[in-house]
């Protein structure tokens, strides 16, 4: 199995009956790695705080926050863009041997093995998922011929090429 930039395993017979709260928080070495992963700039700050609590049907139902800080390049000038992000999350980690359900609708679930949950990379997921995939620095416009009056970049890509 591979280790994960941001690991935090978790036992869930460690978790108390009345619940816990616990916070996770990337180190440097985890940050850059995270960084590197998800083609950023930088990770200046990356953090969960969870409350998890046993669920009746012997899995651990997970709610909190993310909160992260990170520069990526903007898909038009490349120039740095700073984003933060503030996320509700909330999943549940399943008993061991019980696979997820493939409803749509379903909420988050994460299997657990021998016992242990990975909470760290469900953390770094959250995270990839809250990336904004086009960052755009302040007043940054894609260029004329990126786009023509209809507002399709394939028409302009015709025009282009007929020219």
């Amino acid at each position: 199995m591979i280790r994960p930039e941001f690991s935090r395993p978790f036992r869930l017979s460690a978790l108390p009956a009345a619940g816990e709260e616990i916070t996770l928080e990337a180190d440097a070495a985890e940050r850059a790695a995270l960084a590197r992963r998800f083609g950023l700039i930088a990770l200046d700050r990356l953090e969960a705080r969870l409350q998890l609590r046993p669920d009746a049907a012997g899995g651990v139902a997970v709610s909190g926050r993310l909160s992260a800080r990170l520069t990526q390049a903007c898909v038009v000038t490349l120039e740095p863009v700073v984003q933060r992000i503030e996320e509700a999350i909330a999943f549940r980690i399943l008993p061991e041997g019980q696979h997820p359900s493939e409803d749509p609708q379903a909420e988050d679930e994460v299997e657990s093995e021998g016992g242990m949950a990975e909470l760290g990379e469900v953390v770094a997921q959250h995270l990839s998922l809250a990336i904004d995939p086009y960052p755009r620095a302040e007043g940054a416009v894609l260029p004329e011929a990126a786009t023509d009056r209809s507002g399709s970049p394939f028409a302009a890509l015709l025009r282009l090429r007929r020219e």
